[in-house]
């Protein structure tokens, strides 16, 4: 039986445009609905079919309004697609390429340009940002996906469908054995009620986020974009919320404009985070927020967050963390930290891996690695292998002290941590050990 709490939902198909277009049975490119207003910067086609290109605020480029924002914002392109063979890509800009870099590097994609066109080839899916003739900030973020498999059928009772089209979205909630499904092709403006019900969430009262997940077996998955560009900041309400469920997929969608953190996943077990695309500009729009959970697999994702972008979390009596892997993804953090573990350590956090990963571009004033505790907790056994880093402001932290968040008076322990095989390219290659005194005498 689907659960879904009728109070706090609200659904209306706008439009359909269904199909996609297959080359070869080697691209699928899903038509943009109607109504959603698309980018004028960048043209592009992949094996000469027109991919549709949406556009998505990011924050300032200057650094004074980035990381103390106070409302201004740019704006990023962003084309999709899946494919499951090698591909060319070709690309129209609005004036002549004197130059393009595409990122990560160690992708080793070598374009070749003239005039205004940019051709390269993609030969596995991944998700690569092209910057041209310097242009860092306002760039195009191409998004190869995987073939799907196993689609999910729209008339399964335990299946919420979005089909291609504009959809108006509040909260939807699900749990056992159920599945939302977000198609290719959909798109889903996510909004609010008035006088809308407050639920508590690890002890606070809140505004109810989008998606909620509990129960056993459940899954939010799919090619669509989910678009909260119109929840205001102040509600504070997450996009997708894992909440004490086990056997947890998230997989596919792309999400644009959080108005908090994108996904926590809050005292859940056995969870996979596969393939999910993040831009967010606002303040406090985390990526992925692992919080006194076990068995967490987060990879193959693409964030471009103005906070933290993956962060393993522990608070007091919602249980430890084990056993965290995230690997194989491409980060570009705008304000606090690409992968870290912090500040919130209540429980103990043990046996974390972050590993083949590349942040290209750090541009805050945190740190790109970190270990960052301000309670009474035990960190052990945490290692950061293979990890490049195209432009950092601060490379490595491990900290222990207080903070704005700290709740103890007892300082806890880091223990066991390993950094290796980290490749930085950009200076300064700032690295900070810092303890505290323990008793009087050190």
């Amino acid at each position: 039986m689907i659960k879904v709490f009728k109070k706090a939902i609200l659904l209306y198909s706008v439009s359909f445009l269904f199909g996609c277009n297959v080359s070869a049975q080697k691209v699928k490119i899903y038509p943009a609905p109607g109504g959603i207003e698309l980018s004028k910067a960048f043209v592009v086609k992949v094996e000469g079919q027109e991919v549709p290109v949406y556009k998505t605020k990011i924050p300032s480029a200057e650094p004074i309004p980035r990381l103390k924002p106070t409302g201004e914002y740019g704006f990023t392109s962003v084309a999709s697609f899946d494919m499951n063979a090698s591909v060319t890509v070709f690309i129209d800009c609005p004036e002549k390429v004197k130059s393009v870099k595409i990122l990560p590097t160690s992708y080793g994609i070598k374009p070749t340009f003239k005039g205004n066109k940019i051709t390269f080839q993609l030969k596995n899916p991944g998700h690569v940002t092209v910057e041209v003739n310097g242009e860092w900030h306002e760039s195009l973020h191409i998004l190869a996906n995987p073939f799907e498999e196993n689609i999910p059928d729209p008339n399964d009772p335990n299946v919420i469908y979005f089909g291609p089209g504009v959809h108006d979205v509040t909260n939807v909630t699900i749990s056992d054995g159920q599945t939302i499904y977000i198609a290719g092709g959909a798109y889903l403006r996510c909004g609010t009620l008035d006088n809308e019900e407050e639920i508590e969430i690890r002890g606070h009262l809140r505004k109810p986020p989008t998606f909620i997940l509990e129960g056993k077996n459940v899954s939010i998955r799919g090619r669509g974009i989910i678009d909260q560009s119109t929840v205001p900041k102040k509600e504070r309400r997450y996009t997708i919320l894992a909440h004490k469920a086990e056997n947890v997929t998230i997989e596919g969608v792309t999400i644009f404009d959080p108005s908090h953190w994108t996904i926590p996943i809050q005292s859940c077990d056995n969870v996979h985070v596969d393939n999910i695309k993040i831009i967010g500009w606002r303040g406090n729009a985390d990526g992925v927020d692992i919080t006194s959970s076990r068995d967490v697999l987060v990879e193959n994702c693409f964030m471009r967050t103005f906070d933290d972008a993956v962060v393993i979390k522990s608070f007091g009596g919602y249980g430890e963390v084990k056993n965290v892997h995230t690997r194989k993804c491409v980060v570009w953090n705008e304000l606090a930290h690409s992968l870290s573990i912090g500040a919130e350590v209540h429980e103990n956090i043990s046996y974390v891996l972050f590993e083949d990963c590349d942040v290209i571009h750090d541009v805050g004033r945190e740190t790109a690695l970190r270990v960052y505790h301000c309670d009474d907790a035990v960190i052990s056994n945490v290692t950061f292998d293979n990890i490049r880093i195209e432009e950092a402001r601060r490379l490595i932290s491990c900290w222990i002290g207080k903070t704005r968040w700290t709740e103890t008076e007892e300082r806890g322990h880091i223990k066991n941590v390993i950094f290796k095989n980290i490749v930085a390219t950009s200076a300064p290659i700032d690295t900070t050990l810092t303890g505290f005194q323990d008793g009087t005498d050190w």
